[in-house]
């Protein structure tokens, strides 16, 4: 079990609500949907990935041949990818949006508020649910490393056209306005020092299940 795939870590929070406010919530989802820039302070968190917040209505459990759960409460799931450690996300999402997340979890049963962060943190991390299975695409490489190849991936395209037509004067200058544009976009990507624990025990969690597997299979 790990929620560690290497520079990504993944987040899940499972929170009852309360019978008497849940519909308030409701409301708030659709005012938060309606006015994002309420949660404007999550375009500068460049080490989010994803973040979802999503109300699972007390009978809308899903049902996959289980016994249905019998709850009382409409409950708030949130998920989330990011780069770092946990408690540098926790920190960064009290720092970036105070407000927007007292407004999405408004209706949660005991939820202390996000600052002062110490409440705050105690509670995600009493309601959170630790990742079974964590795939990660791209491990070695964390949102901001997608960007830049990206940018990087554009600029070469770019270029591509020029080559083709054989204009070498052009191509050598547009060359030279590419190389500036994108040179702080050409750092190697890999895995950065150890920031915590988690990756190092996830890692040897991992280590042992790849010797195990037949050379024929790729190994991810």
């Amino acid at each position: 079990m790990s929620n560690v795939a290497g520079k990504a870590y993944a987040m899940n929070v499972l929170t009852p609500m309360s019978a008497h406010k849940g519909w308030i919530n409701h409301i708030l989802f659709m005012y938060s949907r309606a006015f994002p820039a309420k949660l404007g302070g999550l375009l500068g968190l460049s080490i989010i990935h994803f973040a979802r917040w999503v109300i699972i209505p007390k009978d809308k459990w899903p049902d996959f041949g289980q016994v249905r759960p019998s709850v009382s409460h409409d409950y708030v799931m949130f998920c989330s990818n990011f780069n770092g450690t946990w408690d540098q996300y926790i920190d960064a999402f009290s720092d970036g949006i105070p407000d927007g997340l007292d407004l999405l979890w408004y209706a949660a049963i005991g939820y202390p508020h996000s600052i002062p962060i110490t409440p705050f943190k105690d509670y995600i991390r009493h309601n959170q649910i630790d990742t079974d299975y964590y795939y990660n695409a791209t491990p070695g490489v964390a949102q901001r490393d997608i960007k830049a190849s990206l940018r990087v991936r554009r600029a070469v395209l770019a270029l591509q056209s020029l080559w083709r037509n054989g204009d070498v004067e052009a191509f050598a200058a547009a060359y030279r306005t590419q190389l500036i544009a994108v040179q702080r976009d050409l750092g190697s990507v890999g895995y950065a020092p150890v920031a915590s624990t988690d990756t190092a025990a996830a890692d040897c969690h991992r280590e042992a299940l790849l010797r195990e597997k037949p050379q024929s299979q790729p190994q991810v």
